[in-house]
């Protein structure tokens, strides 16, 4: 099979590392990729968010089989124009897409489903919103509608941080997706990740996991598109995961079936787990970045069959081997970020670094000048480990980040604190 990943981060690199493994992956593209991915696939560069480059790019190379890995290509419908072409892809329709491109989309399919989730209001107005948040006093939350790269949401602890997220939304400080706000309920607990392979009739669980968004250690400091992972979550009990299908993902999924909108692809539902019942935070219609990529170092090969699977209608006949085992990411990033940071410093030591099934550096935001891997985005490298137990994954991502040479970046030494 010729196989193209649309996307240039690190869950697109742990991606394309798991499915080259697959004997099925005999050319394997990455449209646009990174550094990092040369040595396993080709890179194209085209633009992912744009059908007609991809359709072309499909023609050329012909490609049997695509998988969309960011959130943007599917809001702009790339999956649309790929089914309309009969060309096999996984991931969900631009309609089905709206779970995660529009906040308020996702509370409407939650009422009409009965979810577990928390109570909200929804404004396109600030004056409206202000006087909400006044009302409602604080912890609150704050979230852009719109997609906003993961960075559009506020966890505001007073109400003048809330306040003043209001106005820098509708200030236009996220583009168009602040032009319409969703105000939530502060709810408290522990968060987790679940993962669910879904074809548009049958869901199959694909994992679990748990990320750090805060910068700092201690879960300290401003979010961020995620700092580590670590799979699986173990507050995810088999009766949790029982609980998070039968009441939020199958009504869920029944709901967009009924509404003539299908879900096919993977669905991330984000939730937070208090007295051990589980309420939805959030749905994405994508892998999580860092989380796929501790999902991908443990499934390894089998994930190319799995997602052909939910592509083609196939889900109720198959199934997911699961090793006994932990995986760990911890990201490197940019000295400054999630504020302003520099682009261009040289990072070193990679070459050296053992790359095998139980240790990879998976590439998010690198390229290359004079033979070098610079750093070109704010988080840069996910290390990246599996092992018997989360102590040993741990132990040999820090084995190998003491090996990195790269003064300009930072990441945090207590992930997985919650589970260890």
């Amino acid at each position: 099979m010729n196989i193209l990943i649309l996307g240039s981060g690190g869950r697109e690199h742990s991606l394309a590392w798991a499915v080259h493994q697959n004997p099925k992956c005999d050319k394997l593209i990455v449209a646009p990729g990174n550094a990092g991915m040369t040595a396993i696939a080709e890179c194209a560069a085209i633009d992912p968010d744009s059908s007609g480059a991809v359709l072309r790019l499909c023609e050329e190379e012909a490609i049997d089989f695509v998988i969309i890995g960011p959130e943007a290509p599917l809001a702009a419908g790339v999956a649309d124009a790929l089914r309309d072409t009969g060309i096999s892809v996984f991931g969900p329709s631009a309609a089905a897409a709206e779970l995660e491109a529009s906040k308020r989309f996702t509370k409407e399919i939650c009422d009409a489903a009965g979810a577990p989730t928390a109570a909200y209001a929804h404004f396109s107005d600030a004056h409206a919103a202000r006087a909400y948040v006044e009302a409602q006093g604080a912890p609150i939350v704050i979230k852009a509608d719109g997609l906003a790269a993961g960075k559009g949401v506020i966890v505001a602890m007073d109400e003048a941080t809330a306040l003043a997220a209001i106005d820098d939304m509708f200030g236009g400080t996220f583009g168009t997706a602040g032009a319409e706000v969703v105000i939530e309920e502060f709810m408290s607990g522990e968060e987790a990740s679940f993962f669910v392979l879904c074809d548009g009739e049958e869901a199959l669980p694909m994992g679990t996991a748990q990320d750090h968004k805060r910068v700092g250690e201690g879960d300290s400091g401003p979010n961020t598109g995620g700092m580590g992972a670590y799979s699986p979550a173990p507050i995810l009990t088999q009766a949790l995961q029982d609980q998070v299908m039968a009441e939020i993902i199958r009504p869920t999924l029944a709901e967009m079936a009924r509404r003539g909108t299908p879900y096919q692809g993977v669905l991330y539902a984000g939730l937070m787990i208090e007295n051990g019942r589980a309420r939805l935070v959030e749905y994405n219609v994508r892998f999580g970045d860092p989380e796929c990529q501790v999902l991908m170092m443990r499934l390894g090969a089998q994930v190319l069959d799995a997602l052909q699977a939910a592509a083609e209608g196939r889900l109720a006949e198959h199934r997911i081997s699961w090793a006994d085992d932990h995986a760990m990411t911890v990201v490197m990033a940019a000295k400054g970020y999630p504020g302003s940071y520099e682009k261009g410093s040289v990072i070193n030591g990679l070459d050296a670094l053992t790359a095998d099934s139980f240790h990879q550096v998976f590439h998010a935001g690198t390229g290359t000048k004079d033979g070098k891997v610079i750093a070109t985005g704010g988080r840069v490298l996910n290390v990246t480990a599996r092992g018997a137990s989360l102590a040993d994954a741990k132990q040999r991502c820090e084995a190998m980040l003491s090996e990195i040479d790269w003064p300009e970046g930072f990441y945090r030494r207590d992930i997985g604190w919650r589970a260890l």
